[in-house]
Order: structure tokens, then C-alpha cells, then sequence
């Protein structure tokens, strides 16, 4: 055989061989990369493992209401869980960091005065604490969809359940046209000839929002992470800010000290504009329990959510107190401008961008403008995260239309989301002559909602307490245990009682009531406290309709939902790690 026929015989083999390496083998399938048009139609498709509200959730008869299907229909939707810890603690920390906190504490200062934004921010913060804390001790056992809502419904009262998730679904269904028409009106700080339609930049927001929520819980994950890490920075920012020109280090070298405080003083209409700061300081903290809805769609929540919750602690006291102290310091209650704004997003009305004009400082107002329209549409995004998740799980558990339970390949519940962003073309009467109107009675369906969410949270905590030592269970063999424990979840559920107690005389007799009219009294309180009545209304129709028993200690669901099958070794495994620990990280952990 020839030179040239040994390479040829030699190219033939190599040629061959390569042909053989393509082939695939028997029992394998060649992968096939389909075009991204098909994978982008193919994701909306609804997940076979993800499943609607099962046959059985309600009796034979109709109107027996099955707790136990119930439980089992949250605990695995088919939700996407990519949420990471640092997604979790961003949420913690500056998830609630909005308007209620750059803007709603300007009329909550002129009110009240600055003692009484430091009480009320204070006292509201302690009970969010508690709060907190007993939501994390049970989404961390049971991290199922409709956290709050669900736990109501296994815990206490199924009509009660109901009655949480839609009064909880309304709450953020509403506040997304609101949120979207507040970024419009920032964007005025610029235009303030209105030389741009409104109704343009509300289709480019509702574009981004909707756009963000469409990557599923991983795009609303990232997109919290960057907004939390901006007003996290500007609340930092204006604490060192604040200091400095509060000790005369501003432009007019000023020392401020304490004098605001004795003139014109610390407080302002007496008790009742203590109350009325109790009720805005409960408000601005709205979206902290975002963290334990987040729990079901998180990858590791034994590990995440216990950081996340001890992290409320810190976004109180630095975020809040701190940054609120020198508000009072730096701002009279008796600015003029601090009632003047024109909606809730209105920077002109911030006391922040009062304090940084006062000291003379350019440049800084429009950037503080910035911060405000980031937060506000940063609501916007955990709006539709909110709303869609919570009927979701309503949906899981035969408490709304089944089709709203439907989630996609790639763990979206697309209906829900669908039906959220189509309620935030009522943005668009952003243009309507009749905007405040509209919206001022769309809040006040929901204006109650998040204090109705924490006193349900804490009062299941109490009762799944009750339950889990009846049934023979030690606090031992939870993952994370509440700080405060049942004693915090009294607190709680005592301070959300009060604030009912006080929105009501505030609505009743706001501030001036002897100036006003009888029909704008009337006026005023329903848009106050409309949220009650709804409430009440959801419970009773659905607790007549469907005759649900309250939930007994002895025959709660204490296991159905618990993620980890070997969760008893799990927790020996990490207490044991514990104990060698250095005391300085002890410490540390304890409240980290």
C-alpha cells in the first residue's frame, strides 16, 4: 500500500469516526435548539407540575370548606424559586423605603411636631418588629404561596383567610395606577409647564413595570435589589448630610442644635396630632411583609429569611429614627410647605428636600427628586409582585376564579399578573380632570389593608403557637424561632388595634373638623376608613356562605408545606455548628 493510500485510508477513519461521535448513542436524543420565538410562545404555556385548585377543596356538599386540601394547594404551586438571600435582605431593608418615608412624613411632622414623628415612627416600628418576626418564624416552617393569607385560613378561620387575601390583593391591584400616576407627576419637578402629555410617561412606566415583571420572580428580585440599594445610599447620604448642617458644617455655617425643638416646639395639636402621625407612620411602613410572600419563592428560605427579618430592625431604627430625628431638627413643623404638596409623591413637599433647600444647597433637591420617583416606581414593581401572588394562592385554595391559579413553564402565575398590570391602565386618568377624586376613593378601599394584614399575621402566630404545643411540638424543632415570641405577637396584635382605634377618631374628627362641613366630614372618614367595612363584608358573606368552622389547636395543619423532610437533623446539624462559634459571632448573628 502506498504513502497517499495510508492517508486516505487515514482520512476516510477520521471522518468516520467523527460522523460516529454526532450519532447519539442508544436511548439518547440529539438536542435540538428551537428557535427563540418558539421557547418565548412555549414558556406562557401553563406548567403540568404547577396545579389549580384540586377536586376537594370544597366539600360535597358545597359549603364544607376544606382547610387541609387548602394547605396542601399552596404548599407547592409551581412557583419559581430563584429569590436569593441578598434579594431577601435588599426587600428587608429598603423594600418599604418610599413615599410614606421622603414624602407623607412632611404632613405627619406638621400635624404632629417633631416629638411626635419620633414617638409614633418609634412605636410602630417596635410593633413591626414583632410583627416581622412572627411572620418570619412561620414562613420559614411553612414558606407557602399566599404566606399571610393562607396562614389565616389554616390557623384561624378560612372566611377570615379570604377576607385577608382580597382585602391584601386590593390593597396593592390599587396602589399600582396610584404609584404609576405619582411617578408622573415627579417627572412635573422638571416640566412643570406639563409641555409632555402625562399619559406618555404613564405608558413608559407601565411599560417598565410590567416589562420588569415578565422575567418572572428573579427580574422582580434583581430590579428590588438596585431600587433598594439607591434609597438605601440617599437615606445614608442624608443622615451625613444631615449631621454636618445640623452641627453648622452647611453653606449659611449654621449651628441648628436643638432649637426647632423650643421654637416653635416639639409638639403640635396635642394628642390628636399624635394620633394622626401613628396612622401616616403606619402606612409609611406598608410592604414590609413583602419579605415572608416572598418566602415561597425563595431557594433556600431556612437560611435566607431569618437575615432578612432580623435586618427589619436595623432599616427601622437607622432608616426611620435616625433619618426622621433630623427631619425634626431641621425642618419647623410650621413650614408652610409641608402641606402644600400636590400628591403624595410631590418632592416640594418632602421634608428632605425642605431641609437640604433650607441649608442652601443646589443640585441636591432634583437628585433627592430622582430618589422619590425610584421609590415610588419601585412600589409599582412589588405592586403587581404583591397583588399576583396573593390571588394566586386565593385561587389555589378555591377562594377566586381557578383560571387565576395558572402558572407557566416558567413559574409565572401569568393570569394574575395579567390582571394586575390591566388595572394599571387606570393610570392613564392621570389626564382626567377627575384624577384626585378617583384615586382618593381607590385608596380608600385599601387604605386599612396593611394594618388588617399585621394584626392577622400576629394573631395566627398566636394561635399556630397554641396549636403546635398542643400537638405535642417544643419550640426546639423550629428553624427559626421569633425573638419577641408570643409576648411580641400581642404587642403587635394590641398596637395594630390602636391605630384601628386611632384612624377612626382621626377620620371621625380630623384635625380643624370645626372648620369643615357636615358632608365633607362624612367625606373624609369614608375615605378613611372605608377599608373596615369592605373588610367585614368579605368575612361575613363568606363565612354565611360557606359556614367555615374556626380552625381548633387540636386539628391544625402542622405539616403539610414544610419544605425540608429532614428538617429535625438539619437543625441538630446547624445548633451543633453554632456552639463552637466565637461569642463576638454569637452576638453578631443574634441580631444579623
Amino acid at each position: 500500500m502506498t504513502d497517499d493510500e495510508v492517508d486516505a485510508l487515514k482520512q476516510r477513519s477520521e471522518h468516520s469516526s467523527e460522523n460516529s461521535s454526532n450519532q447519539p448513542g442508544y436511548g439518547q436524543q440529539l438536542t435540538h435548539q428551537r428557535p427563540w420565538t418558539t421557547r418565548f410562545v412555549d414558556s406562557f404555556k401553563r406548567d403540568p407540575n404547577a396545579h389549580a385548585t384540586p377536586k376537594g377543596v370544597v366539600g360535597a356538599d358545597g359549603r364544607v370548606f376544606d382547610v387541609e386540601g387548602a394547605a396542601a394547594a399552596t404548599a407547592d404551586t409551581g412557583l419559581n424559586r430563584r429569590l436569593k438571600g441578598r434579594h431577601l435582605q435588599t426587600i428587608a431593608i429598603g423594600g418599604s423605603i418610599g413615599t410614606g418615608l421622603f414624602v407623607g412624613s412632611g404632613s405627619a411632622l406638621a400635624h404632629g411636631g417633631p416629638a411626635s414623628l419620633i414617638i409614633a415612627f418609634g412605636l410602630i416600628g417596635c410593633m413591626l418588629y414583632c410583627t416581622v418576626h412572627a411572620l418570619g418564624e412561620m414562613a420559614v416552617l411553612f414558606p407557602v404561596a399566599g404566606s399571610f393569607s393562607a396562614y389565616s385560613t389554616r390557623f384561624l378561620d378560612p372566611a377570615w383567610g379570604f377576607a385577608m387575601g382580597w382585602n391584601y390583593a386590593m390593597q396593592w391591584l390599587i396602589v399600582l395606577p396610584l404609584e404609576i400616576t405619582a411617578a408622573t407627576l415627579t417627572v412635573q419637578y422638571w416640566d412643570a409647564e406639563r409641555t409632555i402629555n402625562p399619559d406618555a410617561w404613564v405608558a413608559i412606566f407601565l411599560f417598565l413595570i410590567i416589562s420588569i415583571n415578565m422575567f418572572g420572580v428573579k427580574g422582580y428580585g434583581e430590579a428590588e435589589f438596585v431600587f433598594s440599594i439607591i434609597k438605601i445610599v440617599a437615606v445614608i447620604g442624608f443622615i451625613i448630610l444631615g449631621i454636618i448642617l445640623n452641627c453648622g458644617g452647611g453653606p449659611n455655617r449654621h449651628y441648628v442644635g436643638g432649637a426647632l425643638w423650643k421654637n416653635p416646639g416639639a409638639f403640635n395639636n396635642g394628642f390628636k396630632g399624635l394620633c394622626s402621625v401613628f396612622v401616616t407612620a403606619a402606612f409609611a411602613f406598608a410592604g414590609t411583609e413583602l419579605v415572608g410572600l416572598a418566602a415561597a419563592e425563595t431557594a433556600n428560605p431556612r437560611k435566607s429569611l431569618p437575615t432578612a427579618v432580623k435586618q427589619v430592625f436595623w432599616r427601622i431604627l437607622l432608616f426611620y429614627i435616625i433619618s426622621l430625628t433630623l427631619v425634626g431638627l431641621l425642618v419647623p413643623y410650621n413650614n408652610k410647605q409641608l402641606l402644600n404638596g400636590s400628591s403624595s409623591a410631590d418632592a416640594t413637599a418632602s421634608p428632605f428636600v425642605i431641609a437640604i433647600t433650607n441649608a442652601g444647597i443646589s443640585g441636591l433637591p432634583s437628585v433627592m427628586n430622582v430618589v422619590i420617583m425610584i421609590a415610588v416606581l419601585s412600589v409599582g414593581n412589588s405592586s403587581i409582585y404583591g397583588s399576583s401572588r396573593t390571588i394566586a394562592a386565593l385561587a389555589e385554595q378555591n377562594q377566586a376564579p381557578k383560571i387565576l391559579a395558572y402558572i407557566d413553564r416558567k413559574g409565572r402565575p401569568i393570569v394574575s399578573i395579567a390582571l394586575a398590570s390591566a388595572l394599571g391602565l387606570l393610570a392613564f386618568l392621570a389626564g382626567s380632570s377627575r384624577q384626585t377624586d378617583a384615586f382618593n376613593w381607590m385608596l380608600a378601599l385599601s387604605g386599612l389593608s396593611s394594618i388588617f394584614t399585621w394584626g392577622s399575621i400576629c394573631l395566627a402566630h398566636i394561635r399556630f403557637r397554641k396549636g403546635w404545643r398542643v400537638q405535642g411540638h417544643t419550640l426546639d424543632e423550629l428553624a427559626f424561632r421569633s425573638q419577641p415570641g408570643v409576648v411580641g405577637s400581642w404587642i403587635g396584635f394590641g398596637f395594630n388595634v390602636l391605630v384601628l382605634v386611632a384612624q377612626f377618631w382621626t377620620g371621625f374628627a380630623p384635625i380643624g373638623y370645626g372648620n369643615k362641613s357636615s358632608g365633607k366630614l362624612v367625606v373624609n372618614f369614608f375615605e378613611a376608613y372605608l377599608a373596615a367595612p369592605v373588610v367585614v363584608l368579605f368575612y361575613v358573606v363568606y363565612k354565611v356562605w360557606y359556614r367555615t368552622p374556626f380552625v381548633r389547636s387540636h386539628n391544625m395543619d402542622l405539616h403539610t408545606g414544610i419544605r425540608e423532610l429532614n428538617l429535625a437533623e438539619l437543625i441538630a446539624e446547624e445548633r451543633a455548628e453554632q456552639a463552637v462559634w466565637p461569642k463576638w459571632k454569637k452576638v453578631y448573628k443574634w441580631f444579623c
